[in-house]
């Protein structure tokens, strides 16, 4: 088995050392994105529900520089710094994943770089 980096250019770019998609044994695994407009790299103001917006818009950017749609993604782990902010987070990404959505963690976490309110990070099926 080898890993494969491979190169996201629509996708924000990493704020850190690390690499926006790493592929192995045909898993493509997303690190968590927060909410960055990826022509600017500048933050996305607003609520939860608006971070979680921006976050799956860039996931599917993501997810299409790798030849994938959402249909691949197997498992999601939502992180929330409030967990008061779960229902009006599902709303939203109820939208971009259909009658047969992945599996998914969602978890309250102390904090998120930056201040954000959430981070979401994905595993994809080729």
């Amino acid at each position: 088995m080898s890993k494969k980096v491979p190169p996201v250019p629509r996708g924000p770019q990493p704020i850190g050392p690390y690499s926006v998609a790493a592929e192995a044994a045909g898993l493509v695994f997303i690190s968590g994105q927060i909410a960055l407009d990826p022509a600017t790299g500048k933050r996305v103001e607003g609520d939860a529900a608006a971070q979680a917006k921006r976050i799956l818009e860039n996931l599917g950017l993501i997810l299409g520089d790798l030849g994938l749609g959402f249909d691949a993604v197997v498992k999601t782990t939502i992180f929330l710094a409030d967990i008061a902010d779960f229902a009006a987070v599902n709303e939203v990404y109820r939208g971009y994943f259909g009658e047969a959505p992945p599996a998914r963690s969602t978890i309250q976490v102390s904090a998120l770089p930056g201040g954000f309110q959430v981070e979401i990070e994905a595993v994809a099926a080729r």
